[in-house]
């Protein structure tokens, strides 16, 4: 039985249509996917919610029965529409406590107790082999770190990376049993195939939804315990495009774990360190750095070389610079990983005085002052 109106877990209509549904998942998906909130466990916990009540709605078979009975269980999908296949078997009613049918409830599909959603999933399970009732799920998502230097980044770089690769189990062919008759008691109902299940005050005995009634199981084939698949670390190459940062990531599709029952396999993501620059600071796709220039150059004005991650580039410096005043070279940053465009360059002036080491230096620089007797410091007195 779901806990939760799958409807509003989605936040929509219970006649909406299953376009409608695709879409408000797609977005649910999108806003509370625990690549985009890592470390989120709410969101996690939502995202979960949200797949959990698509998984039921996308399938008509099962949205029917949900809507009918309430319930997720695929065997009463199942059994909702054997009702009208034809040659349809007897049932057995041997397990069954019918002691208090007589005590008619209130309660919706209830009579004495007795929910008969319960016996409805055992009469329509009747022990043979079925698909597993655990709906197929895409392989988890793998995420590899790499740290790469400064121009690498910029540049891009094709590199070799050890990653870990799954194939199929070559002893049991992928299907997780172990060949020949071998077998082991099932362990969620210890080899009986049955189950005791209160409902109110009767008692019923469903089918094992684990054995489907046998009492056993196959056993684990020894080489993949169970998982049908192996893993292997092999390595690989991955291109990582110009003008990656710290903390972008590149995808490879197809590269994570394998999913189950024939399900998608995750997706590969290889997440990016930068190491950092003794001169140029990144920000963005902008390119930082601070450029030394004389006293002469900042007061007269002129223009000066700077380095650039494409070489040497002309910057002119107008008359009366300041230190710290700042300059920008358009297209001059780093690139994007997303378009064809580049950042620009941000350039901070620092002013490097003279070293007054002899009596000449010393003495121009007295007449400067005598020239220019002005306080830059003065205005910061006024200051309220």
């Amino acid at each position: 039985m779901a806990d939760q109106d799958f409807y509003e877990v989605l936040g929509v209509k219970r006649n909406a249509s299953a376009d409608e549904i695709k879409k408000t998942y797609r977005r649910l998906a999108r806003k509370y996917h625990p690549d985009v909130n890592p470390g989120n466990k709410a969101a996690e916990e939502k995202f979960k919610k949200v797949s959990e009540a698509y998984e039921t709605l996308s399938n008509p078979k099962k949205r029917e029965a949900y809507d009918r009975f309430g319930t997720v269980d695929p065997r009463v999908a199942e059994a909702a529409w054997a009702q009208a296949r034809p040659g349809t078997a007897g049932f057995d009613f041997s397990n069954f406590d019918f002691s208090n049918l007589d005590n008619l409830g209130e309660t919706p599909g209830a009579r004495g107790g007795v929910n008969f959603r319960d016996i409805f999933s055992q009469i329509f399970n009747t022990g043979r082999e079925e698909e597993p009732l655990r709906p197929a799920h895409r392989g988890r998502d793998f995420e590899q770190s790499v740290t790469l230097g400064f121009w690498e980044a910029i540049r891009g770089v094709e590199l070799r990376v050890q990653v870990p690769q799954f194939e199929t189990c070559s002893t049991c062919g992928g299907t997780g049993r172990a060949s020949g008759r071998s077998s082991i008691a099932c362990p969620q109902c210890r080899g009986t195939g049955t189950l005791p299940h209160l409902s109110g005050r009767s008692r019923v005995s469903v089918t094992c939804p684990q054995c489907h009634g046998s009492g056993k199981l196959k056993a684990a084939c020894p080489s993949c315990q169970g998982t049908g698949h192996t893993q292997k670390y092999k390595s690989m190459k991955i291109r990582i495009p110009p003008g990656a940062q710290s903390g972008s990531r590149v995808r490879v599709g197809g590269k994570g774990e394998p999913g189950e029952q024939g399900a998608p396999a995750g997706d590969l993501f290889i997440l990016i360190h930068v190491s950092p620059h003794p001169f140029f600071k990144r920000e963005g796709n902008d390119i930082h750095c601070k450029i030394p220039v004389t006293v002469a150059e900042a007061a007269l004005g002129g223009r000066i070389e700077v380095p650039t991650l494409d070489g040497r580039a002309a910057l002119k410096i107008p008359a009366a610079t300041s230190s710290g005043q700042k300059f920008r070279l358009r297209g001059k940053g780093a690139p994007s990983t997303k378009d064809a465009n580049r950042g620009d360059q941000v350039i901070e002036v620092v002013i490097v005085p003279p070293e007054a080491s002899d009596e000449q230096t010393k003495e121009l620089l007295r007449e400067l002052s005598r020239l220019h007797p002005e306080n830059p410091r003065a205005h910061l007195f006024d200051l309220k």
